[in-house]
Formats: C-alpha cells, sequence, structure tokens
C-alpha cells in the first residue's frame, strides 16, 4: 500500500508542477528514479522511447510505463491517475472563475512568466536525452577524468545525423510523417542491438 501511495503522490507532484506539456516531466521523472531507485537513467531513456511511439500524451504514457514497471497494473493505474489529478482540478477551477479573471493583468503575467519556465525545463529534457543517447556519460565519470576515445555513441550519433537529414534537407523523405522515421529507428535499432541483449 505504501508503494501505490508513494506512486500517487510523485506523480502527483509531477503533474502539477510540470508545465509545458509531457517533455517537461522528464526532469519531475529523473529526479523520481535518483530519488526511489525505481529506475536508472538508460531505462528512464528507454522509457521515454516507448512513450514516444505509443499514442497518447507522453507525460500520460510515461505514468503508466513508471507505474507498471514498479507495481504491475495497479501501479500503472496509479501513477496514471497521480499524474492526471491535478490538471482536472486546475481545469475545473479555471473553468468556474475563467470569466473573472480572464483579462486579469496578473493572471496573463502569471502565464507569461510560465513560458520561459516551462521552456526552460523542456529545454533540460533535450539535453538530457541527447546526452544519454549520443554519449556514453560513463566515459565522463573516470578516475583520469573525461575518457574522450569512448566519450561518442558513434551509432547514435550517426543514427540522429541521417534522421535529421532525411526528415529535414532530402526532398522524397522530408514530408514522409513521424512514424516512419520511429519505425525506421525500431528496426535500426533492433538491427544493432540483435544478439547483444
Amino acid at each position: 500500500m505504501t508503494l501505490y501511495l508513494q506512486l500517487f503522490w510523485e506523480f502527483f507532484k509531477t503533474g502539477l508542477f510540470a508545465i509545458g506539456g509531457g517533455m517537461a516531466t522528464l526532469p519531475f521523472l529523473a529526479d523520481i528514479g535518483e530519488k526511489t531507485g525505481w529506475y536508472t537513467s538508460a531505462q528512464l531513456m528507454n522509457m521515454l522511447a516507448v512513450s514516444e511511439s505509443t499514442p497518447g500524451p507522453i507525460g500520460i504514457n510515461m505514468a503508466t510505463y513508471v507505474g507498471y514497471t514498479v507495481g504491475g497494473a495497479w501501479g500503472s493505474l496509479i501513477a496514471t491517475i497521480g499524474e492526471v489529478t491535478p490538471s482536472i482540478i486546475v481545469v475545473l477551477i479555471v473553468a468556474t472563475i475563467l470569466q473573472q479573471f480572464r483579462h486579469n493583468r496578473y493572471v496573463e503575467n502569471a502565464f507569461y512568466g510560465l513560458r520561459p519556465a516551462s521552456t526552460g525545463l523542456i529545454g533540460a529534457a533535450c539535453v538530457t536525452v541527447a546526452a544519454e543517447v549520443l554519449l556514453h556519460t560513463s566515459a565522463l565519470t573516470t578516475a583520469n577524468g573525461v575518457d574522450w576515445g569512448s566519450l561518442f555513441n558513434g551509432r547514435g550519433l550517426i543514427l540522429a545525423a541521417i534522421l535529421l537529414l532525411l526528415s529535414n534537407w532530402v526532398k522524397p523523405t522530408k514530408k514522409l510523417h513521424p512514424i516512419v522515421f520511429i519505425g525506421f529507428s525500431a528496426v535500426i535499432g533492433i538491427v544493432f542491438r540483435f544478439g547483444r541483449v
């Protein structure tokens, strides 16, 4: 029972403070992993990859995935409820008093101030994901300083460069749906990792 209460509370806080969308939850999820030991940063990146490639909001997908990993089916349900409860409460409150405060300068200024905060959270998530995928972070913590020879993940850099090229500058593939690139990346991951798991 304590595990379920902790799942609810951790994801309730995440849903309450992660303003700016699903990617803004990533710093909160990294903190949960460090604090509770439920998952490592590498496992978090795998969860992110699965959550990104499944339908639905990424923050809710991540809560469901983490909850299932930690507490099974009940854990996934409780973590998901914890994630969405703050949004439901806020929407109900806002809907009842929106007309009164719609043009209030304090409310407008608060939203203006929240924009850079959400941008910063999303930026932090992007940096974390890029570092985890494109670098071997273990090379940063050697006894002799940075191990430059094994710092960069060559396969990750090559795949990222190919996807960047295909999705932005190659005319025939530029207009393809993102699911094509996700599927392509999944196939490449299976091919390169086959036999190593």
